[in-house]
């Protein structure tokens, strides 16, 4: 069909497409349809779909929508609150009003549409060989505490250093650790425990309290280096397990970056069936494996005490299903281990391997940085469990440095 027969797309709306989804735009005009442009691009109509839906939310977003009238846009980062047009006598819009606003709201909706559309840009993983022997009946969690990516910490003034280098290299260095001595369950959960990133954008401040953070590098830099130690992290898991789940919980610090990130993951996994990218939103998320519940949030939101409750409330199939198991509820957000035995849950809060900042510091917060492993048994709850700490970290690091500069 050619173009004009059929369905058309408002070519204005590249104004605010990505580069895959101009395409989109071109392909539909010619061919006079979404189907059959989709199939003509050797796509999936849904997905074909999907980002123009997405495409024309951020350009109504922005005041964009010629449809309902609507043609006086706002600046990026703004949101449309309200349209007032008024008409001439032959029913023709004459002229509008147009009334927006900055916010969160906002900057989320133009973030999930700037993904949709270039998630078709993002280069996606090669399937990596699957290990030849992994026990069906196991599980392991590997909780990554506040990873705080780009916090700046100067060792004058904290006592230790931390900056994107230093995040990169003990986090690597512990994930290695991690899989080589964990046993070789067939499944693993990768649990970001929220604020992978210190801060949320460039303004360097929490969202909530507007607390001024410490923060090294912009706010792009970080994700960058983020989402490389991500994939490395996948990569050394995929190794040793035949599946891979992973989980980033929303904390304070990050609370939008964390579900752009679990969303960058999906993309770039979509061609891995050993991986498996939970997407939702929630803060808090649970997961039943055999006679196990297993809840996780960033710690931020319920206190210890009330997530036995929510875990009942929220999960009660789960919950049922658990009674002769092991139910376990991971939170981090304290950067402290803390560990009780509620009746019918344990809470555990894992600790970071991050610095402190200043403020942290300076409030007298004091813990060891490590990172576990912890591996449940399908029908014997918690039966392993693997810690690796800085101080481990930093003495296996100088004994390799000494052997290979003998």
């Amino acid at each position: 069909m050619a173009a004009g027969e059929g369905f058309v797309v408002d070519p204005q709306l590249k104004t605010w497409a990505e580069n895959r989804q101009r395409e989109y735009i071109d392909a539909i005009n010619e061919y006079g349809s979404i189907s059959a442009a989709a199939r003509a691009m050797g796509l999936h109509t849904a997905n074909v779909s999907r980002s123009i839906h997405g495409l024309k939310a951020r350009a109504a977003a922005a005041g964009y929508s010629p449809e309902h009238d609507m043609t006086r846009t706002v600046p990026e980062g703004f949101t449309v609150r309200g349209v007032s047009t008024y008409y001439d006598r032959d029913g023709k819009a004459a002229g509008q009003w147009v009334k927006s606003s900055a916010d969160a709201e906002a900057r989320e909706r133009l973030m999930l549409a700037r993904i949709e559309g270039f998630k078709d840009e993002l280069p996606t993983a090669r399937a990596i060989e699957a290990p030849t022997f992994a026990d069906d009946d196991l599980l392991t969690i590997y909780p990554q505490g506040d990873p705080h990516a780009g916090l700046a910490s100067w060792k004058d003034e904290t006592g230790a250093h931390f900056d994107l280098v230093e995040f990169e290299r003990i986090n690597r260095a512990a994930i290695d650790r991690l899989v080589a001595s964990a046993p070789p369950s067939a499944t693993a959960l990768f649990n970001d425990k929220g604020d992978s990133t210190h801060a949320d954008d460039n303004s360097n401040r929490t969202r909530k309290s507007g607390h001024e953070l410490d923060v090294i590098g912009r706010h792009s830099e970080v994700v960058r280096v983020v989402i490389r130690l991500k994939r490395y992290q996948v990569a050394r898991l995929l190794e040793k397990h035949r599946k891979v789940i992973i989980r980033i919980d929303p904390g304070n610090h990050d609370s939008q970056t964390a579900l752009f990130l679990a969303l960058i993951q999906e993309a770039h996994y979509q061609n891995e069936p050993r991986v498996e990218v939970i997407t939702s939103p929630n803060p808090y998320w649970y997961m039943g494996f055999g006679a196990n519940l297993i809840g996780t949030c960033h710690g931020d939101g319920a206190k210890g005490k009330d997530l036995p409750l929510l875990m009942a409330v929220d999960a009660p199939q789960l919950w049922a299903a658990s009674e002769s198991g092991e139910r376990l509820f991971i939170a981090g957000h304290v950067h402290h281990k803390d560990q009780k035995d509620y009746p019918g849950v344990t809470v555990e809060y894992v600790r970071t391997l991050a610095a402190p900042d200043y403020y942290s510091h300076h409030a007298g917060y004091r813990s060891k940085r490590s990172m576990d492993a912890i591996t449940l048994h399908k029908a014997d709850g918690i039966v392993e469990r693997q810690t690796c700490s800085l101080g481990r970290i930093n003495r296996l690091q100088a004994a390799v440095a000494d052997v290979m500069g003998a």
